[in-house]
């Protein structure tokens, strides 16, 4: 299974593609999309759109996940970047793929055991999952490596469940 995982932002959105095979995580590809801050907002979710879908046709994920948003203090913020995980929601959904949304105490919790882990110690996490000489730069591709990490884990989670509920239908008490 090959998941595609996004942490939204309207400037910066990381992004982070792995593949999940019998409990195994490997990295395909991370980075960023980047948006040029001199722009229009109609023109910076454009090009965030029009990324994501190369990304989507170069890789070919699976499956999908976003990060939700967090509401801060700042409001102006958090409506621009509900604006772009709108946009790359549509994206994924004009892709067809199966997406799911996690918040960040579900991402931290997922990957490290505890959903009020520091941002260090979810990188730390992260690099040690999935191997890797060195932490993910920038945050946002890290972050956004998590973000499929926890969808792996618990896409792995759902489908144990349901072949046990599957193996456990025949029997009778």
């Amino acid at each position: 299974m090959r998941i595609i995982g996004l942490d939204p932002g309207t400037a910066t959105t990381g992004y982070g593609i792995i593949d999940a095979v019998d409990g195994d995580l490997t990295v395909v590809d991370y980075g960023v999309l980047l948006t040029s801050a001199g722009d229009p907002a109609p023109q910076r979710l454009q090009s965030l759109f029009q990324q994501l879908n190369a990304l989507l046709a170069t890789h070919r994920p699976d499956r999908a996940a976003v990060e939700q948003l967090f509401f801060g203090r700042n409001i102006t913020t958090a409506i621009a970047v509900g604006q772009a995980r709108g946009v790359l929601l549509l994206a994924l959904a004009d892709a067809g793929l199966p997406v799911g949304e996690y918040s960040p105490p579900k991402v931290k919790e997922a990957v490290t055991g505890y959903g009020k882990a520091e941002k260090a110690q979810v990188q730390l996490m992260v690099r040690h999952l999935l191997e890797l000489a060195e932490t993910p730069h920038p945050d946002d591709a890290a972050d956004a490596l998590a973000v499929a990490i926890t969808h792996a884990r618990y896409v792995a989670f759902a489908e144990a469940v349901e072949e046990q509920g599957s193996r456990g239908a025949g029997v009778q008490g």
